[in-house]
């Protein structure tokens, strides 16, 4: 197999050859068709999140066909079309597994980053933290909806019933999640780079009710924002811009720090609150929301040696849409 491996933090990718992988007992080898970059790619690669596995195999939006089976494993076929998310496994028996909170659990594997991923030809995964896929859509296509779409889901879900809606970063996550918006017939707002007239007119394409700088207020009070950018001065621009009662999500596993405020913008029962990981009960939402919405993924594909290329460009902003590895 082929794989571009992170040696070290703040190093670039190198690809190696290696033997080919076989699957454990509960898991499954894929033979990778599409592995989406995201920007917890680039945190990890970065240096940004703590301790990752190394040498490590970065990825997790992973879209292939099973390919081997491990002992033990039931329900799944050879030549079945999956998808292998960012929540790669979970002890099960912790508190937060024990209340159906599997997101928090205290013992998690990441895919691409505590565990290998999808930067490769092949990919080992556990069998019961993956989700079939079917055969309608391209490969490329469905990739981004492993993460881009699930936490833009959860955030989704957790910024509650409102119904003027402020997605600040419109980038991989935000362009699917404006669209599920708007077909839950919410009004979607963008926000996007100061200057930035290519993303505006990217989110105003996909049906926003208006695009502008996040540097910019809000045309009209909103009942709730997500930050997908990791930029912490945007939580109190995000509390400015909801009403009372509002609620600001941040969607990031990282972000810079958020700077001080006055408490008058978190007054009146405003809320922040943070997404955290997923659970395979989002997955399932999801995909079922996925095939009445139908939301179109804006993608750029990239042979799976220039991972550094994707990475850089998602890096510099340079994206709209998602960057896609097709190995």
């Amino acid at each position: 197999m082929r794989a571009m491996v992170l040696e070290r933090p703040g190093e670039r990718l190198q690809m190696r050859e290696w033997p080919d992988c076989a699957p454990g007992p509960g898991e499954v080898r894929l033979a990778v068709s599409a592995c989406g970059v995201c920007r917890t790619d680039l945190h990890v690669v970065d240096g940004e999140l703590p301790e990752p596995k190394l040498p490590l195999v970065p990825g997790h939006e992973i879209v292939g066909r099973i390919d081997a089976l491990g002992s033990g494993v039931t329900g799944l076929r050879i030549g079945e079309r999956v998808g292998v998310p960012w929540l790669g496994a979970t002890d099960g028996t912790c508190p937060y597994c024990l209340s159906g909170r599997e997101n928090l659990c205290d013992r998690p594997l990441f895919t691409g980053y505590t565990r290998d991923g999808g930067y490769a030809t092949q990919a080992i995964a556990d069998a019961r933290y993956i989700f079939p896929l079917g055969e309608a859509g391209d490969d490329a296509a469905l990739a981004p909806l492993l993460c881009a779409g699930l936490i833009g889901w959860r955030s989704l879900v957790m910024a509650g019933e409102a119904r003027t809606l402020g997605l600040y970063g419109f980038g991989a996550a935000a362009h699917v999640i404006a669209q599920v918006a708007r077909w839950q017939g919410r009004r979607v707002f963008a926000f996007v780079r100061p200057g930035d007239e290519s993303g505006m007119a990217f989110a105003l394409r996909l049906g926003v009710v208006w695009a502008g700088g996040s540097d910019q207020s809000a045309p009209e009070p909103l009942d709730a924002a997500i930050i997908f950018a990791p930029v912490g001065a945007l939580v109190p621009a995000a509390l400015k811009a909801v009403r009372k009662g509002g609620r600001v999500v941040c969607a990031g596993i990282h972000m810079s720090d958020i700077p001080a405020f006055p408490y008058r913008l978190l007054w009146e029962e405003r809320q922040v609150v943070s997404v955290a990981n997923l659970t395979r009960q989002d997955g399932a939402g999801f995909f079922r929301v996925v095939a009445e919405a139908k939301p179109v993924t804006d993608v750029t594909t990239y042979p799976l040696a220039s991972a550094n290329d994707a990475l850089d460009d998602l890096r510099a902003g340079r994206l709209n849409g998602a960057a896609v590895l097709l190995p």
